[in-house]
């Protein structure tokens, strides 16, 4: 028997024991460098505005788990569909499917600008 993995501060779950994807990878492989967390988390704070450092790990574990929440739902189309590489249309896709509809408006300007940017 397996033992049970607390809840991330994130509202997800890992699982352990040997079929967990995630049972060979470092941690340090699975998060965001703390340091860029840090850096975007700072932009929204007054200049003197402290962060402490339980706060950056635990938005760095949340933003990470939403990396893979939405890449899982995408990669999951890419394989029904017989498709190896997951572009960021997926991940648009994915993102409306998991109810964050909001944040697709912003993504596609930026995804437009971006392939913009690479076809120069």
């Amino acid at each position: 028997m397996a033992a049970e993995v607390p809840a991330s501060p994130c509202g997800g779950s890992h699982e352990s024991g040997d079929q967990s994807p995630r049972s060979n990878v470092r941690e340090q492989d699975r998060f965001l460098p703390i340091a860029n967390i840090s850096r975007i988390m700072k932009k929204a704070l007054p200049p003197n505005g402290k962060i402490a450092k339980d706060a950056k790990e635990t938005v760095q574990e949340c933003v990470s788990e939403f990396i893979s929440f939405i890449t899982s739902e995408a990669s999951d189309k890419c394989q029904r569909e017989k498709r190896k590489t997951i572009n960021g249309d997926d991940l648009l896709w994915a993102m409306a499917t998991l109810g964050f509809e909001d944040y697709i408006e912003p993504l596609k300007l930026y995804l437009q600008k971006y392939r913009e940017v690479i076809t120069l």
